[in-house]
């Protein structure tokens, strides 16, 4: 049962057949038959088929929830009763928004000192695509904002909160002054993440507040290009003052504090709230509260 709703989970992943058999390591007849076996025992359609895979019928995705929750629980289950007999081991996989990613060694640095038969895979993504990925179970934590509630079924722990500064050289338009306004910021031609990411819409709505409009002459989905551009000394961009902080500052670069208002978002660690938690997880939201506490003081 458990390997055929696995080949469930493929499939929403990979909206594709073959690419599911792929990913479960099973030739596309194998899943095929073990999703047929699964709308046998059911009575009922799960997946509404062509010439190819189209989508899951509503049955489908009531089961697909179900699907989630069981393998999930099972995962959780192997990976404790292994921990008990060899301590933690495994791979971790976390998603992190672009203004977050240069933060993730605060976790993982300290995490692997105390499990360092922990391997870990650090992706970039929106924070869309992080709840997506948690729901789906391919990742098992996410970096992410937090001030509304996330929407999915997700556990958060704040790590820290994001305030924001014009980083540009010291002989640019406002380079000598030790802080600027968003409404001066609104005048610049900047350099910002892409449109698809909260930080550049929490931005953009931070400037249109104070009368102006994002002018980026430069769109990317990663801070390090933003980074990178700015040291030239012929860019600026907005930033978060610990990203700044943790990229470092050269001769020719400060990052001035932006104020009214000077605003302020929560970043923090989102994990799927189902108990028990596996035990991997759980360890990373123990990580995280401590982290929390070293940020803050």
């Amino acid at each position: 049962m458990i390997d055929k709703l696995e080949f469930l989970l493929a499939l929403a992943q990979e909206q594709h057949f073959g690419r599911a058999a792929e990913a479960c390591g099973v030739t596309q007849p194998t899943l095929s038959a073990g999703i047929k076996q699964l709308e046998h025992g059911f009575g009922i359609p799960l997946v509404n088929r062509g010439s190819r895979f189209q989508d899951f019928t509503p049955e489908g995705k009531r089961v697909l929830d179900w699907a989630r929750r069981i393998v999930s629980d099972t995962r959780a289950m192997r990976e404790e009763v292994h921990a008990l007999k060899n301590g933690l081991s495994g791979r971790l996989r976390i998603a992190a928004i672009p203004a977050a990613l240069v933060m993730i060694e605060t976790l993982t640095t300290q995490y692997r000192k105390r499990h360092p038969d922990v391997q870990f895979t650090v992706l970039s993504r929106n924070d869309e695509q992080i709840l997506d990925l948690l729901e789906n179970l391919e990742i098992e934590a996410g970096v992410t904002y937090i001030d509304d509630e996330p929407t999915g079924r997700v556990a958060a722990t704040p790590l820290y909160r994001e305030r924001y500064c014009l980083l540009t050289a010291v002989d640019a338009p406002f380079g000598d002054r030790t802080q600027v306004r968003w409404a001066e910021v609104a005048q610049l031609p900047l350099c910002l993440l892409t449109p698809d990411t909260r930080s550049r819409r929490l931005i953009e709505d931070l400037l249109r507040a104070a009368g102006g409009i994002s002018r980026p002459s430069l769109e990317s989905d990663s801070m390090m290009v933003l980074y990178a551009h700015v040291r030239t000394g012929r860019w600026a961009t907005v930033m978060p003052s610990r990203i700044a902080a943790t990229l470092g500052l050269t001769d020719v670069l400060r990052a001035i504090p932006i104020v009214e208002p000077e605003a302020s978002h929560t970043i923090g660690l989102v994990v799927p709230a189902r108990q028990p938690m596996k035990p991997l997880t759980a360890a990373l939201v123990a990580e995280a509260r401590r982290t929390a506490r070293r940020l803050v003081d």
